[in-house]
């Protein structure tokens, strides 16, 4: 029983602080929003895209019709997706949709188009991740396409989401017919999505080398030497040849890459050379587990 208790006041404690997360998420976001893409008619995709033409059309408040536009989603979400997700959106909807209105009545950061695609998209894509990062929602695309998926699981969630922003952002270019809102929104999207990797994923992209030459050993010994980075050999059979060969499988910083490239083409020439990202990567010399 104390056990059970234990449990349940870190699932609660874990609930508050994600409740928290998505608070600071939703405030964010509604300053990207409000102080720069709505008031220059740009969006990112999702219902915000659509409740701009809404604002443009009938003054509705921008969080009010994104409220409206959500309250059938969870009415269908309440049995399709988790309970804690359910409870996530609902408060993460709601509050981005009292931020957005709050805000509505403060004057626009900004009257320079590209500026406020600038700032707007970056601040929004913190604002998300936050959110993302508390295994939350503020309802919209992402959470449509969450419910399709559970009919239709052989659909990626991803392409979904970007099918709606897509369809949303050439709605908002018809509507203003203006040719810039759309590039500028497609452009806002694609650095939302950048700001979120550099959340999850970090801006110290590693770089994993794999080297295949006879000459493996040499070089080796020189990437332990001078870089200080150890190889791992790994055993290899060419399918065409049968030959039997080793390669080398090494990780390291994009700084070092260069000077990885040098030893090898100084040893072997015509040594074969694979560099690819490895997104994360634990252990000594690297971020701890």
């Amino acid at each position: 029983m104390k056990f059970k208790s234990k449990r349940k006041i870190v699932k609660t404690r874990k609930l508050i602080s994600d409740l928290f997360k998505i608070a600071i998420g939703t405030l964010v976001m509604a300053i990207g929003l409000e102080l720069f893409l709505v008031p220059n008619q740009l969006s990112t995709g999702g219902f915000s895209g659509i409740s701009t033409i809404v604002y443009y059309m009938l003054k509705i408040p921008l969080g009010t019709t994104m409220l409206l536009l959500n309250i059938p989603l969870f009415a269908i979400a309440y049995f399709k997706v988790g309970k804690k997700f359910f409870i996530k959106t609902v408060f993460g909807t709601a509050l981005l949709s009292i931020f957005l209105n709050g805000f509505a009545k403060i004057q626009p950061a900004t009257e320079d188009r590209f500026l406020a695609f600038l700032y707007g998209s970056v601040i929004v894509g913190i604002g998300t991740a936050i959110i993302l990062k508390a295994n939350g929602s503020t309802g919209g695309t992402d959470l449509l396409a969450n419910i399709i998926k559970t009919y239709k699981p052989h659909l990626k969630t991803g392409t979904l989401i970007v099918i709606f922003d897509t369809i949303i952002v050439v709605a908002n270019t018809i509507f203003f017919k203006d040719i810039e809102v759309g590039l500028y929104s497609a452009l806002a999207i694609y650095i939302m999505g950048k700001i979120l990797d550099i959340f999850f994923e970090g801006i110290n992209f590693t770089k994993m080398l794999l080297i295949i030459s006879p000459k493996w050993e040499e070089i080796s010994e020189r990437i332990n030497n001078e870089l200080r980075r150890g190889t791992t050999a790994l055993y290899g059979e060419g399918t065409y040849t049968k030959e039997k060969k080793k390669m080398l499988l090494c990780v390291m910083s994009r700084t070092e890459i260069i000077e990885a490239r040098k030893i090898v083409e100084e040893i072997d020439p015509s040594a074969f050379i694979i560099i690819t990202n490895a997104r994360e990567v634990y252990g000594e010399g690297f971020k701890e587990g």
